[in-house]
């Protein structure tokens, strides 16, 4: 029969178990020492095994680089580690004053991950007031913790039952506490919480470099960030200061407008537009749309009532151009999604310069426009000898030599009289000589036709204002210009007084009442107006179409009665009248034409009666 002590030692070299070590009948003592060394060779096996899972764990948490990525990964490798049914774990908010919950393994439930808890209040306070592990086998009815409603609440809807914590510090420093959980009874061994514990230090501090990392990384992305701030910071100045040299250039060489869009375009590229107080475009620099356009339409339509710097389309900006409380246009930029401080700034300068340009062309055009204003009054009065006025007109351009309209614009007194002098001037350009006398506005435009050169510039401001034109001539020489002047202010009266306010036109135009307004009135070419055609058929055909036409007026207009005086039958003088409405026209008989054609007729008689 072997000998007991060396099956004892066979067992144990075998790794058996402790009842088959109790089963051999050895001496008791011999069989107790070997249940010891069994059972302090199973504490080493299951510490190794632990140490080799805090060795593991401690490898993925140091890999692992974000804070959600460590805190994930700590509460799964503690939920494996103690084979609990559920991990989670909370951080103190020591600003806050409270706890709360941020990551979790097992869970099941929302209320859980949304609880928070004061100092002392259930376990998870308990452990982070007393900096120690706590554990217990049935958590809701353990008297040890200070229950809340909220905690209690999360724990019966997660099923949970007994829990084991253990505070994460690194110092003196709280970082949370750790939970392990278990929906069913379950007494935690001391060696069950030392695990725990273990993991929990080495958790903090791998929390607690993750946290490190993710700040250090904030940190290197704020400054990376702030450099490039700095630098596009930098950039703008480079920017601005380039645009500054540009337009103070622009401003020192006397150039114009068409040289500070022309430096917009090269400094933002795109295209860019300045439109004038009128809404008509001044200057355009780059590929910009047509001012017709439908997009530009919308951008200068959203662009009225704008005071700053303001998109006004995909891509395209407006700024207002102003001096003082003075309006002058806007400035138009387009293909530019995007405008940055810099950007802007540079477009607001160009809408400063632009003003300065603006208004120093205003007063120069204003001193022009006084000299030639004197000089129209000059000619209006015939102050000086003839020959030098003549001079003093070729100086500012005007060859008095050819043909040219003297004409008068009037306007009601809510135009600045001023605002007027320069609209004209502005409509008819350079090659005329526009000015003041009598309070009219009176222009020199070379034309042979003063009425259709009144009814244009009547038309052109009628944008602004209703301006009514009366003119004359055509003349040729500076003595002329009074007479003229005469006439043509004549023409507008008539104009205003005929109800025909915002029109323009010439004595001819006005029918007999230009015989009235007239300087010179021709009575013969105003018979020949009215009644040419008649008198024409009458000398080609032998007929007498005059004859029965004043008989039918002596008649009162009665074809029955003419037919009488002229002794003819009724139907010949229904005849003569359709011939008469051919040649001058079916509404001959209307009222303001049979006026014209009585009038006419009766001129014929006494210019015959008296042989002119």
């Amino acid at each position: 029969m072997p000998n007991p002590e060396a099956r004892l030692l066979e067992l144990l070299a075998n790794d058996a178990s402790p009842a088959e070590l109790s089963a051999v009948g050895a001496d008791p003592t011999a069989r107790d020492h070997a249940l010891r060394i069994r059972s302090a060779a199973e504490r080493r096996k299951r510490r190794e095994a632990e140490l080799t899972a805090l060795v593991e764990t401690a490898r993925e948490l140091t890999s692992t680089t974000d804070t959600d990525s460590v805190l994930t990964a700590i509460v799964r490798r503690a939920r494996a580690l103690i084979g609990s049914d559920l991990a989670y774990l909370s951080f103190v908010d020591s600003e806050q004053g409270h706890t709360s919950m941020r990551a979790a393994d097992g869970v099941v439930s929302a209320t859980l991950m949304n609880v928070r808890w004061e100092p002392g209040e259930g376990m998870g306070g308990l452990v982070a007031e007393s900096r120690k592990p706590y554990w217990t086998a049935d958590y809701i009815n353990d008297p040890r913790f200070r229950h809340a409603r909220s905690i209690d609440g999360a724990v019966d809807d997660e099923g949970i039952v007994a829990i084991c914590a253990t505070p994460l510090t690194v110092g003196e420093d709280l970082v949370g506490v750790l939970f392990a959980a278990d929906r069913s009874p379950r007494p935690y061994s001391h060696d069950e919480v030392a695990l725990l514990g273990s993991f929990a230090a080495l958790a903090a501090v791998s929390l607690v470099q993750a946290q490190q990392r993710t700040d250090t990384a904030r940190a290197l992305s704020a400054l990376s960030e702030a450099h490039q701030t700095v630098r596009r910071q930098a950039d703008g100045v480079e920017r601005a200061a380039a645009a500054h040299d540009r337009f103070v250039a622009v401003i020192l060489g006397g150039g114009g407008v068409d040289d500070i869009t022309g430096a917009l375009v090269s400094l933002l590229g795109g295209w860019a537009v300045l439109v004038d107080d009128e809404g008509r475009a001044r200057s355009t620099s780059g590929p910009a749309p047509q001012q017709d356009s439908a997009e530009m339409t919308a951008a200068l339509t959203l662009a009225h009532d704008i005071s700053r710097l303001t998109q006004v389309g995909e891509g395209t900006w407006a700024v207002p151009v102003t001096g003082g409380q003075q309006f002058l246009g806007h400035l138009v930029i387009g293909s530019h999604a995007e405008l940055d401080s810099s950007d802007q700034r540079t477009i607001e300068r160009a809408a400063v310069v632009t003003a300065l340009v603006l208004l120093f062309e205003r007063s120069q055009a204003e001193t022009r426009q006084q000299l030639r204003t004197d000089l129209v009054s000059d000619l209006v009065r015939q102050r000086g000898d003839e020959e030098s006025r003549a001079e003093a007109v070729r100086q500012h351009g005007f060859d008095p030599s050819a043909p040219y309209c003297v004409l008068v614009a009037r306007s009601d007194a809510t135009t600045p009289r001023r605002s007027l002098v320069l609209s004209v001037a502005a409509a008819l350009g350079d090659a005329s000589l526009v000015g003041e006398a009598n309070g009219d506005i009176v222009s020199l435009v070379h034309s042979d036709d003063p009425a259709a050169a009144a009814r244009e510039l009547a038309g052109r401001l009628s944008r602004r204002a209703r301006v009514t034109v009366g003119g004359s001539g055509p003349v040729t020489g500076v003595s002329q210009v009074a007479n003229a002047h005469d006439e043509a202010t004549r023409t507008v009266a008539a104009l205003l007084a005929l109800g025909h306010e915002g029109s323009g036109g010439a004595a001819d135009d006005l029918g007999f009442a230009g015989l009235i307004v007239g300087s010179a009135p021709d009575v013969r070419a105003y018979v020949q107006a009215v009644l040419g055609p008649v008198l024409a058929y009458d000398a080609q055909r032998g007929t007498d179409l005059m004859e029965t036409l004043d008989s039918y007026f002596a008649a009162g207009s009665s074809p029955r009665h003419t037919a009488t005086a002229l002794h003819v039958h009724v139907n010949t003088v229904a005849q003569r009248l359709d011939r008469v409405s051919t040649l001058i026209g079916p509404d001959w008989q209307q009222p303001q034409r049979a006026l014209e054609v009585q009038l006419a007729l009766r001129l014929r008689h006494l210019t015959a009666a008296s042989g002119r």
